[in-house]
């Protein structure tokens, strides 16, 4: 396995955490995280991809290593990640890049794409995202990731990640492992909790405008691919059959699991690989 190495790089006032691969003379393929999780959980992916493309995972400020907001009404929402992605592809000298984007990743990579940046992206793929989300699928979210749980040992915290993050589908011990080490930080009183600012979740109150999209969306020419969960809420069958005829309309890949698939195993692998090839 080729490993990874780590930088921290200064933009927008923050500093945001970033996990490379590879060769950066290489093509760049950015690839950016869900809501409440880090760029650690690409390990498998952009390991195996960095034989031919200069990956860059980030963590999302408010997440993981990178630094917390100071005014997290402004600053946790699509349209300030995605000027937070233009700054990075800016600070490696990045002109174009492909871009995939899991969940809220996806969201940043769809904003970059209708916007004034659009012709930096290669190709957009949009693991498990589409330009509306139900609202249902919204309370869900917010009601684990707004009241981080607490543990007492790393391994409570392994167990009760799995369990909630179960609908990635199937991963290995070491992918489970390793978001458990990824995923939580010390406390004041020395017991465990997740590694997000709790406060990431206002983006669905001060920004609810930016779950739906359709308007944006409909503006992208990036060629696109969507994969899906079969049994996702955050993408239901109905959401993701309308893009398929509207904006970019990009051919379809199902995985058997919810949201989202975690693209970690060889036979996920193998199929984001093949449609990169396609797309570029």
């Amino acid at each position: 396995m080729i490993l990874p190495r780590f930088t921290l790089v200064p933009v927008m006032d923050h500093e945001i955490h970033v996990t490379e691969w590879g060769d950066p003379s290489h093509p760049a393929l950015v690839m950016w995280h869900g809501l409440a999780r880090t760029g650690r959980d690409f390990d498998e992916l952009a390991s195996a991809l960095s034989d031919r493309y200069f990956v860059i995972c980030p963590d999302t400020i408010g997440r993981g290593l990178s630094s917390w907001a100071s005014d997290p009404e402004a600053e946790y929402s699509v349209e300030f990640y995605a000027g937070i992605a233009a700054d990075l592809l800016d600070h490696y000298g990045i002109q174009r890049t492909a871009w995939l984007g899991t969940s809220l990743g996806g969201m940043i990579g769809m904003r970059l794409a209708s916007g004034p940046h659009a012709d930096r992206l290669t190709c957009l793929i949009l693991n498990d995202i589409g330009p509306e989300v139900p609202s249902e699928a919204v309370q869900r979210i917010t009601t684990y990731v707004g009241d981080p749980p607490v543990f007492k040992w790393l391994s409570e915290a392994e167990t009760w990640l799995r369990a909630i993050y179960r609908p990635f589908g199937p991963a290995g011990d070491g992918f489970w492992s390793r978001m458990a080490r990824n995923s939580v930080r010390r406390r004041g009183d020395g017991r465990l909790t997740l590694h997000y600012d709790p406060e990431i979740i206002v983006q669905f109150t001060a920004s609810r405008d930016e779950l739906t999209s359709w308007d944006r969306y409909d503006r992208i020419t990036t060629p696109c691919h969507l994969f899906r969960g079969r049994e996702s809420d955050i993408l239901p069958a109905e959401i993701a059959h309308r893009m398929l005829d509207r904006g970019p309309a990009p051919a379809l890949t199902e995985f058997d699991c919810g949201h989202a698939p975690n693209l970690s195993t060889p036979e996920d692998i193998a199929i984001v690989r093949r449609v990169l090839a396609d797309l570029t």
